[in-house]
């Protein structure tokens, strides 16, 4: 099916400002997910996958225990999930993922950066119901069936399962996603995953050209400097 989704290399930016604005964003989300679901990656599966891409994506040891540790405190920021979500240059749709410790700000913030870039933000659920809320999880195996074996044995949702060459990709329901890490694991062992996320796919692609492609470039740039942004996630092709 050749399904298209975002293997973030986050570690891979070039600058100190890039690379710090990464750690932050890392910093920012587990510090969130061990106040809300417990300061123990064993007890807290969230918390514990999240470590583990923040490993994979050269996130230093100490910002990783800053954050945790931080979050042992009765005070601290309290910062919620939001999502925004529109139409970006050349009528593509973008949702964008934050974390914020102030909903008006960041809201104006977006929106200014659609503005800026002749896009338009809609309502809630205006583009949302063209893109699936899913778990990827791609790992060396040379066996498919036996893959999708164990996961329809778990009773997990399997959506697609693609073999490329040795490197099995998986796509389940983000609601089945600890249970499809666990299936695998009980199947076959500790499993080094290459890409292990929850993202929202496009399920279709709008094509862009000309003028636009330079825009929504202009326009995800925008939204990446933004330090509420955690993810952004488009339909757009070029």
């Amino acid at each position: 099916m050749g399904r298209a989704y975002q293997n973030r290399k986050l570690s891979m930016a070039k600058t100190s400002d890039a690379k710090a604005k990464v750690y932050s964003r890392y910093g920012r989300e587990i510090y969130v997910c061990a106040r809300s679901g417990g300061l123990d990656p064993a007890g807290n599966l969230a918390l514990r996958g999240l470590i583990e891409r923040a490993k994979k994506d050269q996130v230093p040891s100490h910002v990783i225990e800053k954050a945790v540790n931080k979050a042992k405190g009765s005070g601290g920021e309290d910062y919620s999930p939001a999502i925004y979500e529109g139409y970006g240059p050349g009528g593509c749709m973008v949702m964008v993922e934050c974390l914020t410790d102030n909903p008006n700000r960041t809201f104006g913030d977006v929106r200014q950066c659609f503005t800026k870039t002749k896009a338009k933000i809609g309502t809630q659920g205006s583009v949302s119901h063209m893109f699936d809320h899913s778990a990827i999880l791609v790992f060396a195996h040379n066996d498919d069936d036996a893959v999708l074996e164990a996961l329809l044995v778990a009773d997990v949702d399997v959506a697609d399962i693609e073999d490329d060459d040795g490197k099995i990709t998986v796509f389940t329901a983000n609601t089945d996603y600890f249970r499809a890490k666990q299936a695998l694991a009980d199947a076959f062992g500790e499993i080094d995953f290459e890409v292990d996320e929850i993202q929202y796919l496009p399920k279709a692609n709008s094509v862009i050209s000309g003028v636009n492609i330079e825009m929504f470039e202009k326009f995800i740039d925008m939204l990446n400097d933004l330090d509420d942004v955690q993810n952004i996630y488009h339909d757009a092709q070029y």
